[in-house]
């Protein structure tokens, strides 16, 4: 094979969201020489469809809010299946983190007295998302960007990480990327490698997620011998749009029902109110004249069920269009015109406004929308320790939606863009301390990369081979019919069934022309990702004989205390099978179990 293209740093960065930049600014500030590699163009990573806010108790709009209020929020948003550490450790630091993109340039939304404002989103007691109108993420990754880009981190723009690399005792030696424009293989090696290639929405019909959320990140680490959990637990948000065709799935912030918008179903009825969980009876908001008093003065904490935690919401919303009642396109209707003005909406909605009005022609200060679920964040992700970001690979990290347990079964709104502030950090130093720890650069396996690159490129040999749309085609609709928002034991097993056939289809998917940017090879390299993906989750699903958070069972429609406390691991045997079993989550001390007994 010829001679590849090779760069060599300490720390190279997979992603380049708001996770993925922010671990690059802290391992080049620790003194790493770092490059971010990432599978699109700089500044269109997915962080910026997190439009709410960012979830940090900072107490500026209430001052009762404290870090363990909100640590108790995400633990009991994530049905106790959360690390309570990572829990912990987010809620401890997430204020530091928003008051640290303030003072590098981010510019908040404002309290009368000049503090930053926070609005109220489900699952949080507290209004507690600092926020840039309803384009919170773009502002965040904005300013991460530039950041980053200022201390002189290294970005190396639409090349795909197709393999990593390790040496001879199995650690981190760097990765086998592929330049998605020229069609040529690039080696970088690395004595630290983070993972912050975001989600797996691509493997469903209707997400929300854009074209690079494939499981890469996922999918590299399972191949690398590190461990899942929890891949099961995928979250379902309440609101995406459902019409036109062409725009379903996109997601519709919760941003307005945090700002006092109300879903009706086809007859007018607000019937949250008829989906309370005694989980959250007490708390909750038992009729409209309740709610609406509660955002009138916001004294009363009984909070609208409109801001319930989303697996709640979602799975009511579900319960209505199969019940009959859903809007004319499957759905329901999300109404902020009849609760605010139309400036209010254009000033605090900009993005929502806009949206609707140019992609189904609604005007959302004089109509309702149409929303309803769509595939949103996955919980489940690389297992890692929580305060390190260190996976059971040595030299490999990850940070953000790849790595799993902090948010347990649900993740609440507005703590994905904290989560990826905290733990980026801390992938990044830890990371940055690991690379400058070692004598001297891992041994990379040459023979290995050879081995990479004619695999990538056999798909060009495969002569009259499947087409790779057909193939992801038909892996959206399995996954969409039969591992979506409830599941049941016997599709989950027809599911398992269809992704053994998929998976050799795959194997002989076939490509045309040329390697110069040729979408056909990109989509077959993906899908043996999104396949990964596949299988853990649904393998994960059939284990979990209960409903929990984002996990739904129609045949197990209760919690199983069996199952508390308990995660589900998934590793990969040396002949490459998936398989999953459970282990006990670390024991949470006694004062933040206390915590618990004091709020009941």
């Amino acid at each position: 094979m010829a001679e590849l293209e090779t760069h060599e740093f300490d720390v190279i960065i997979v992603g380049a969201g708001g996770a993925g930049l922010r671990a690059a600014i802290e391992a080049q500030a620790t003194g790493a020489r770092t490059a971010v590699v990432c599978k699109s163009l700089l500044g269109k990573a997915h962080t910026v469809m997190a439009e709410g806010g960012v979830a940090a108790a900072l107490g500026n709009v209430w001052p009762e809010d404290n870090w363990q209020v909100h640590f108790r929020d995400t633990m009991r948003g994530g049905k106790m299946l959360n690390n309570w550490r990572m829990a912990q450790l987010h809620a401890q630091e997430a204020p530091a983190r928003v008051l640290e993109l303030e003072a590098w340039g981010a510019l908040f939304d404002r309290t009368p007295d000049g503090r930053i404002l926070q609005r109220d989103f489900g699952g949080h007691r507290y209004a507690r998302l600092a926020h840039v109108g309803d384009r919170t993420g773009l502002e965040l990754l904005r300013t991460v960007q530039q950041r980053s880009v200022g201390l002189g981190v290294q970005v190396f723009m639409e090349c795909k990480i197709v393999s990593l690399v390790l040496d001879g005792s199995g650690a981190v030696a760097g990765a086998v990327g592929l330049w998605r424009e020229t069609g040529k293989f690039v080696l970088f090696k690395a004595r630290s490698i983070v993972l912050a290639s975001g989600g797996v929405g691509k493997t469903w019909k209707f997400t929300s997620n854009s074209w690079e959320s494939t499981g890469d990140g996922h999918a590299l680490a399972l191949w690398a011998g590190a461990d899942l959990i929890d891949m099961e637990c995928v979250q379902f948000h309440p609101t995406g749009m459902v019409w036109p065709p062409s725009a379903r799935g996109i997601l519709v912030t919760e941003g307005v029902r945090g700002d006092g918008g109300v879903l009706r179903n086809a007859e007018g009825r607000r019937f949250m109110f008829d989906y309370i969980p005694a989980f959250y009876a007490k708390e909750t908001a038992d009729s409209i004249e309740e709610a609406d008093q509660w955002y009138d003065n916001k004294r009363d904490f009984r909070r609208p069920p409109e801001l319930l935690p989303r697996d709640e919401v979602a799975r009511s919303i579900n319960a209505e269009v199969k019940a009959g009642r859903g809007s004319p396109h499957g759905g329901v209707f999300l109404d902020i015109a009849s609760r605010r003005s139309a400036d209010d909406i254009r000033r605090r909605l900009p993005s929502m406004y806009h949206q609707f009005k140019e992609l189904a022609d609604v005007d959302i200060t004089a109509d309702p929308m149409e929303v309803g679920p769509t595939c949103h964040y996955i919980m489940g992700g690389v297992r890692v320790d929580a305060d390190t970001q260190a996976t059971n690979v040595p030299g490999l990290f990850a940070a953000g939606e790849v790595a799993g347990g902090m948010h347990g079964s649900n993740r609440l709104g507005g703590n994905s863009l904290s989560d990826l502030l905290v733990f980026g950090r801390r992938a990044g130093q830890y990371a940055a301390e690991h690379a400058l720890g070692l004598s001297a650069q891992p041994a990379v396996d040459l023979a290995g990369v050879d081995a990479v690159v004619a695999d990538a490129l056999s798909f060009f040999d495969h002569d009259g081979g499947e087409n790779p749309y057909s193939v992801h085609q038909d892996l959206q609709d399995t996954m969409q019919s039969l591992v979506g928002i409830v599941r049941t034991e016997s599709e989950l097993v027809e599911a398992d069934r269809r992704l053994g056939d998929l998976e050799a289809r795959a194997a002989k998917v076939g490509v045309e022309g040329h390697r110069q940017f040729n979408p056909g090879w990109h989509l077959a390299l993906d899908l043996r990702s999104m396949l990964a993906v596949a299988r853990c989750t649904t393998l994960g699903a059939i284990e979990r004989k209960e409903s929990r958070g984002g996990h739904t069972r129609d045949d197990f429609p209760a919690a199983d205390p069996d199952h508390f406390g308990k995660v589900n691991m998934v590793t990969r045997r040396a002949d490459g099978a998936v398989t999953v079993h459970e282990e006990p989550l670390p024991q949470m001390p006694p004062e933040l179990q206390a915590l618990f007994e004091e709020a009941h």
